[in-house]
């Protein structure tokens, strides 16, 4: 990602150095942004490999029409429907699968979208603008309970509460429709913010990863990504908050230890069920060149693992 509007790959050398590519493998970009991991995995390929490549948003399929390669096969999915892509396209096992998860910079700085506060627009969000629900239509219908639930757990905000009670108490008066009218409700609600972050960034966090049911799509594509992986085949996933990372965190640790099983049952060590997954080296992150040169990169980590 980068702050100027041109979308900059995270990671990308690292990223797909650590699927370990073979010329003739199979892998997956589960998140296609605008294609610069996709485009380097081509370039590691074979003749004999294949790339498939995921994304639910329709601006990224638009962006890959550009890729002209008979390797390639590009989908308006989500990457939560992992299983069931793979399935269509005839494909049993993969060698790697990448995902770089949350929201990227054309989706950001497209004010139109509704995902940043520095820009006036309608309240959308959503990732896939062909279907579900805006974030509009959301703040309009939900309960207090579940507008502060939603603020406080994904955006992990302390005034979530006042800031639900502004919403429900504004939108009696006019619809909350707009980019500036929720920005500017957040910011009467919020008493204090550390130094340098807008008081709004939080709750459009919380938002968006709700509208599109960000951490609920990387937890059930995680274990589907398992599944489809050979043995030897690597699971890269770039994460850019906590609340992701903790999941992938989270997944492979689980799956990289032997199941627990009850005090007392009469078997040796060799006989526990084998862990899945070995995580491959330790979280990795962006230098501080990277950072000086796309600012969006900062909160990046890179965990990745290979399948036992």
């Amino acid at each position: 990602m980068s702050g100027s509007g041109a979308h900059v790959t995270v990671l990308l050398d690292k990223a797909v150095e650590s699927l370990a590519i073979k010329t003739d493998g199979i892998y997956v970009d589960a998140t296609f942004g605008r294609g610069g991991h996709s485009r380097r995995i081509l370039a590691a390929l074979g003749r004999g490999g294949r790339l498939l490549a995921l994304d639910r948003d329709p601006q990224a399929i638009v962006a890959g029409a550009a890729i002209i390669d008979a390797r390639f096969r590009l989908l308006h999915r989500a990457f939560g429907e992992l299983a069931e892509v793979a399935r269509e396209a005839g494909i049993a096992e993969i060698d790697g699968i990448l995902f770089d998860v949350g929201v990227s910079s054309p989706q950001i700085d497209d004010g139109e979208r509704g995902f940043s506060f520095r820009h006036d627009a309608p309240l959308d969000m959503r990732m896939d603008v062909t279907q579900g629900e805006t974030a509009a239509q959301w703040l309009a219908r939900a309960e207090l309970k579940e507008i502060t639930e939603v603020i406080k757990n994904y955006g992990e905000e302390r005034f979530a509460f006042q800031i639900a009670k502004k919403v429900v108490a504004a939108r009696l008066e006019q619809p909350v429709v707009t980019t500036a009218q929720f920005a500017a409700l957040v910011r009467a609600a919020v008493r204090t913010r550390e130094p340098g972050q807008d008081a709004a960034t939080r709750s459009f966090q919380a938002l968006r990863i709700h509208i599109n049911q960000e951490l609920r799509q990387l937890e059930i594509a995680l274990p589907q990504a398992l599944d489809l992986l050979k043995p030897g085949g690597r699971l890269a996933v770039i994460s850019f908050h906590s609340l992701e990372d903790r999941i992938v965190k989270h997944f492979m640790r689980a799956q990289a230890t032997p199941d627990a099983l009850p005090k007392g049952l009469p078997l040796r060590a060799d006989q526990l069920p084998p862990p899945r997954l070995c995580r491959v080296g330790k979280a990795i992150r962006p230098d501080a060149a990277e950072v000086a040169a796309n600012p969006r990169a900062r909160s990046a980590v890179l965990r990745v693992a290979e399948k036992l």
